[in-house]
């Protein structure tokens, strides 16, 4: 068997530890030595301060214009966040007072119903108004019930660790869980069910749009309140044999989510924004 293995070099370029342990002094001094014995100029003291001063000048200079840049930037995103924020809240304090309007109205069409009925047969007439407002979600609703709250999960102590960070969507309760419980409530006898300040009735959606949950077009945030007005023991009870509560429990016991129950005495639900169908199906708010 030819051993020419045996010759080749395992290590022809002494590692950097062996060049550490065995060269004790840097390549310059001796290149430095052999221009001053060859008699070769080297740079004067004076040349390498001017040399330094411009290295430093630059890097001033650098420094000061990406600093200015980054002073810019940062203060037109702040103009930025603080405009977006100013016309949020007037958005909602619009929204608000819109909404103050809206019931003030409705309350004044009531009273003005309630005189134009005629009081001889009448009443059955507004008895029957009154409960297809309150199936179509029109009008308050008031009572004792059950409140559903269901909570993202805290995060983790130190985002910045890679090590702690996991697959899971940054939202863990979807709109599918939200559904699923206001379904359950429905099958459980609830009379009327809000989720969050905005009241559920005939075609109000719960969806996601992006990292948003979204209850008739309007955003919820966790936690998430769901309110059903109705005979609390009989709620709960229908609740916690159905397939929602084992959805969300399961859900809490997987991610954390917070998930509680509770009997209120007195509840009171918001009005839902009523829908006028048009002539030619088009639907519009009221």
């Amino acid at each position: 068997m030819s051993r020419n293995w045996e010759r080749i070099r395992r290590n022809p370029v002494p590692s950097l530890l062996r060049s550490l342990l065995t060269e004790h002094l840097d390549p310059g001094y001796a290149a430095a030595a052999a221009d001053r014995a060859t008699g070769r100029p080297g740079t004067s003291p004076r040349a390498a301060r001017v040399w330094l001063a411009a290295g430093t000048l630059l890097t001033g200079l650098v420094l000061g214009v990406a600093w200015a840049q980054n002073d810019s930037t940062e203060a037109g995103a702040d103009r930025t966040r603080t405009e977006i924020l100013d016309s949020l809240h007037a958005g909602e304090d619009r929204v608000a007072d819109l909404t103050a309007r809206r019931d003030e109205l409705d309350a004044a069409i009531e009273e003005r119903r309630a005189a134009l009925v005629p009081e001889n047969g009448g009443g059955t007439v507004l008895d029957e108004l009154r409960e297809a407002e309150t199936a179509a979600a029109a009008v308050p609703v008031r009572g004792p019930g059950l409140i559903v709250t269901l909570a993202e999960p805290a995060a983790p102590p130190n985002l910045s660790d890679a090590t702690r960070r996991t697959d899971r969507p940054s939202a863990v309760v979807l709109d599918r869980d939200l559904q699923a419980v206001v379904n359950a409530l429905w099958a459980a006898g609830a009379e009327a069910i809000a989720v969050g300040d905005v009241r559920v009735g005939p075609g109000v959606t719960i969806r996601q749009a992006g990292g948003a949950m979204l209850v008739d077009n309007r955003p919820v945030f966790s936690p998430y309140t769901v309110s059903a007005v109705g005979s609390p023991s009989r709620l709960q009870t229908s609740f916690v044999v159905s397939d929602a509560y084992l959805r969300i429990a399961g859900i809490q016991q997987l991610y954390g989510v917070g998930f509680t129950l509770t009997e209120e005495d007195e509840l009171e639900l918001p009005a839902a924004a009523v829908r006028k169908l048009g002539s030619s199906g088009e639907t519009g708010y009221r």
